[in-house]
């Protein structure tokens, strides 16, 4: 969804229910109609529901995501740029491209990246930019 699309959120899902508990704690933990990525992954592992359900939760409540943790949007765009003179090792190229699905490095594999790499999960969208990879689909279904 693009931001003409913001206040619409709930039009992606279709004949989609959030369950009551999901629904209590999403609005408790949601400021201005807003919640950043991080607090979505939080309220995920604290409520036991997946990401994506979280998302889906969101939207259907219009709640708009902020803040993605790899620096896609809610971010400056300076955190998506590598060091000058920073050239990423072959290791690390070869690890992007083979988690490659449908032309896009999902976001989970990218935070995989990140963790396996010891790099801060936007410098994984750095070098991604650098390589051309594009990353999709969001784990909270944002993108």
């Amino acid at each position: 969804m693009t931001h003409l699309d913001t206040g619409n959120y709930a039009a992606k899902h279709t004949d989609s229910l959030i369950p009551e508990n999901l629904r209590r704690k999403v609005v408790t933990t949601t400021e201005n109609s807003r919640l950043n990525c991080a607090k979505a992954h939080q309220l995920a592992l604290e409520t036991g529901f997946s990401p994506a359900e979280v998302g889906r939760a969101l939207d259907l409540l219009e709640i708009r995501l902020t803040g993605c943790q790899l620096g896609l949007f809610g971010q400056s765009r300076e955190k998506k740029k590598l060091e000058t003179g920073t050239t990423p090792s072959p290791e690390l190229c070869e690890t992007l491209q083979a988690g490659i699905i449908n032309h896009c490095l999902p976001c989970l594999k990218a935070w995989e990246t990140a963790i396996s790499f010891n790099l801060k999960k936007t410098e994984i969208t750095a070098v991604c930019e650098t390589l051309k990879i594009k990353i999709a689909p969001c784990q909270l279904g944002a993108f």
